[in-house]
């Protein structure tokens, strides 16, 4: 890991994860997670104020990145509810089969480099009654933006730490063993087209 890997890119990266239209798509779907929570991709624990901390019993956290574990812990700390940190890969996470209530990804699905993998090991965490919220960004339907997405794509990507614009996160859910049971699109505001296509909503495990 260089020293723009642990130091400047979690500071980019949280900058840019916390702005006003993203912050809003986050309260679309943190607030429905409950029972015991895996959070995919936790970073600097931006979600953990839109929890609903009435239905959430105890969190995992599962962030491998040591720069944003350490902006992370000072946020921990104030949660309304029992937090633990895990700095394992989703594939080599700590946690049994069938133990987690619910599954949350939010704009994590970009970078992590084997997200189908990652997916399927929180499928198998998950309870058989328990759903996986997320809220991407991804691949646009619309031809022209998605031409510039794979354009840009390549030097994204080193800026934004592994960060793909144009991954079909719908696909990669299913990929996974996901039946998707509510989807909701859209453009976010004040955003470049090539950045802002956003997907949102919850799946099973059939």
């Amino acid at each position: 890991m260089n020293l723009y890997e642990r130091f400047l890119l979690p500071a980019f990266v949280t900058s840019a994860c916390s702005c006003s239209p993203i912050d809003k798509q986050r309260q679309k779907i943190v607030p429905a997670a409950e029972g015991v929570v895996l959070e995919l991709g936790f970073g600097a624990g931006l979600n953990l104020p839109h929890y609903d901390a009435a239905k959430v019993r105890k969190l995992y956290a599962l962030e491998p990145s040591p720069g944003m574990v350490k902006r992370a812990r000072d946020r921990v700390k104030s949660a309304p509810f029992d937090v633990e940190i895990l700095t394992e890969t989703a594939e080599n996470m700590p946690l049994g089969p069938q133990s987690v209530d619910t599954v949350l990804v939010t704009y994590s699905l970009c970078t992590i480099p084997g997200a189908v993998g990652a997916l399927e090991s929180a499928r198998r965490a998950l309870k058989p009654s328990g759903r996986l919220l997320f809220c991407e960004h991804g691949l646009s339907p619309d031809q022209g933006v998605e031409r510039w997405q794979k354009r840009i794509e390549p030097i994204w990507k080193v800026i934004g730490g592994g960060c793909h614009l144009s991954r079909d996160i719908p696909a990669l859910i299913a990929a996974a063993g996901f039946r998707i049971e509510q989807l909701d699109t859209m453009y976010l505001p004040k955003s470049p087209k090539w950045a802002g296509y956003n997907f949102w909503g919850s799946a099973r495990a059939p």
